[in-house]
């Protein structure tokens, strides 16, 4: 009877298997061919050739199968390979450099592990990212994280020109805000961190300023940091400069949050040739258009849109809005403030001892800056003892407005836009104030910031905001996995579980019967449906 074995010839390019059997002919061993394996490593030939023999996996031996090396790799897979659908890596650079990969892994980690660069180089023992970024073995951060981003941001501008041609055209809607992140530790010589208004809440903290340019989707394809202190109205122009003149757009609807077209750069914006704006006003703006008589407060509505038309400028459009929720959060917050204000303005009016009206002066107003009530108060100090009363016509007047916007468009037609769509265009900053979100807490984790150098500052922030590019277009590609979820306890998929379900995809090194070699496990079907709506196959 022929016996069957396989032999492995090595000395061609690539090994190959030969099928052979052997058998006795008039005492005589002979042999004979019946197929060749080619193209498999030589580590699953020896698997097969132990297979013939046999002794796979023999009986009563716990050594004989063996799992080690354990790694993520489902998330980090899905992850490179989405970005590379994207063209990410050649606009990064348009031919293959290490430090390109580098900076995948580093896109990649920012939405898989978030984290420092330092921790992040630390993940090579859990995870195959640097691996399939091509770094074997232990990543040096200053190498494969610092340098790499010394390069990236050399190709800042010329990146973000890419992204702005993919995503902006003449004429489309320019989304842009500003936001604030704060940095740990001392930074004495940088020309960026300093104090200035905090909008995360955390005082005592210097920061940086982030301005954040999205097309009208809310895809981000710009982005740029200011010096802590810097106002959001002084970063309008520049931006604006920009877009013109190396992205190339000559018409430009730009809707920026309220406060940022002030009369320190109207005179310099309305004179653009193809420039138009949306904006809101703020309070005082809205104060002094009534104070015109352009119209009443009554023409706030909580369901009809009122559009009134400044005569002294025929180019502004005035959209008069209601938002009831905010209404009746503002009225209970002024109600709540007025209240504390009362409890301290009474406790100095009645002490026991007359005080002098430097002093008492000093504590009134400690008392109006803290809860913000100056101009619902009036009081006077007589003979050592302080006298207030409540301005109830102030507060009347500035209920009435509770709750009241007014969307501000500059040089566009009612031809263009109706006022319903001018407001709509407005709201779609949302789209900017969500990727806000995700940069510092959902997802993406942009501060604390521990960078000492400017230049590396700004790097880590275009990291992020590449990183929140891709995130964009996944969240885009996985919305009928969203749209199908269940709601409240039963509600089961978010951005950051479908990461958490790919990253239980895991690699293994296996060693049987002696054989090495790597498998990657099986997606389960919820996990196979995020890879086919990411148009990903593992390999």
């Amino acid at each position: 009877m022929a016996s069957y074995h396989l032999e492995i010839q090595t000395h061609r390019k690539s090994p190959v298997g030969i099928i052979r059997s052997s058998f006795r002919e008039q005492g005589k061993v002979k042999h004979r061919s019946h197929g060749r394996l080619t193209g498999l490593p030589l580590q699953k030939l020896k698997l097969l050739q132990a297979a013939f023999r046999g002794d796979v996996l023999p009986k009563n031996d716990p050594n004989a199968l063996q799992t080690f090396a354990s790694k993520e790799y489902g998330a980090s897979f899905a992850v490179l390979h989405f970005a590379k659908q994207l063209g990410l890596h050649t606009t990064l650079y348009s031919r293959p450099q290490q430090w390109v990969s580098d900076c995948l892994a580093m896109i990649a980690g920012r939405i898989i592990y978030a984290g420092s660069k330092l921790s992040l180089s630390h993940q090579w023992k859990n995870t195959a990212l640097w691996e399939l970024c091509g770094v074997e073995g232990a990543v040096d951060v200053d190498i494969h994280c610092y340098e790499a981003m010394d390069r990236l941001l050399e190709r800042q501008d010329a990146i973000q020109h890419t992204l702005a041609a993919k995503h902006l055209a003449d004429g489309h809607l320019v989304l842009y805000d500003i936001t604030s992140s704060y940095l740990e530790g001392e930074y004495k010589e940088s020309e960026l961190v300093d104090f200035g208004y905090n909008r995360d809440g955390k005082k005592g903290h210097e920061q940086i300023v982030i301005g954040l340019l999205c097309s009208k989707e809310g895809c981000p394809v710009g982005v740029e940091v200011f010096r802590g202190n810097t106002k959001d109205s002084t970063t309008v122009m520049g931006k604006i400069t920009e877009m013109r003149e190396r992205y190339g757009l000559q018409k430009i609807i730009f809707v920026g949050d309220r406060g940022m077209i002030t009369s320190s750069n109207i005179d310099q914006l309305k004179d653009i040739e193809g420039l138009a704006t949306i904006s809101a006003l703020t309070h005082p703006q809205i104060y002094a258009l009534i104070a015109r008589e352009l119209f009443q407060p009554e023409l706030f509505d909580e369901k009809q849109i009122a559009e009134v038309t400044d005569p002294e400028d025929l180019t502004l459009r005035y959209c008069l809005c209601r938002n009831p929720e905010t209404a009746r959060r503002e009225t209970a917050t002024r109600k709540r403030l007025m209240e504390l204000t009362q409890v301290e303005l009474d406790k100095i009016a009645d002490a026991p001892r007359r005080s002098l009206p430097e002093k008492l002066g000093a504590r009134v107003g400690r008392v109006l800056a803290k809860f913000k009530c100056g101009k619902f108060v009036q009081w006077e100090v007589r003979e050592g003892r302080l006298h207030w009363k409540i301005k109830q016509e102030k507060i009347d007047a500035e209920k009435r407005l509770d709750g009241c916007y007014i969307v501000c468009a500059r040089n566009v037609s009612k031809e263009a836009m109706a006022t319903n769509e001018v407001v709509v265009s407005y709201r779609k900053l949302e789209l900017v104030e969500s990727a806000f979100r995700n940069f510092k807490t959902v997802q993406l984790e942009v501060r604390p910031i521990y960078h000492k150098k400017d230049d590396r500052i700004r790097a880590h922030v275009f990291l992020c905001t590449l990183a929140y590019y891709v995130q964009w277009h996944m969240i885009k590609r996985l919305q009928p996995l969203f749209a199908k979820d269940k709601e409240g306890k039963n509600r089961q998929w978010s951005f950051k579980n479908v990461i958490e379900r790919l990253k239980c995809i895991r690699r293994e090194k296996v060693r049987l019967s002696g054989v090495e070699f790597q498998t990657v496990g099986t997606p389960e079907p919820d996990q196979e449906e995020i890879l086919k709506l990411l148009g990903v196959k593992l390999k």
